[in-house]
């Protein structure tokens, strides 16, 4: 597991042996959500959520979609494409 970006005290991560499609888990607080983020251009899209309000929902895939490049960037280091 490697932690490519952070907000707060959530930490975005992507796990080196996952499955395509490109996605990231986003975890923290004993809670977490996933996105496929449809690299290279997105726009990303919520897979799963586990336990976020609504409100911090909406902050992380705001967040999501800022650093979408980059996020992507980190998935093809890992697993060579999308």
């Amino acid at each position: 597991m490697r932690t490519v970006h952070k907000l707060g005290a959530l930490r975005f991560v992507i796990y080196p042996n996952d499955h395509r499609p490109a996605h990231v888990h986003v975890v923290g607080g004993g809670h977490a959500v996933v996105f496929n983020l449809r690299c290279p251009g997105g726009p990303p899209e919520l897979r799963e959520n586990y336990g976020f309000s609504q409100a911090k929902l909406n902050r992380i895939a705001r967040h999501v979609r800022l650093h979408l490049s980059s996020l992507c960037r980190a998935w093809r280091e890992f697993h060579g494409g999308y």
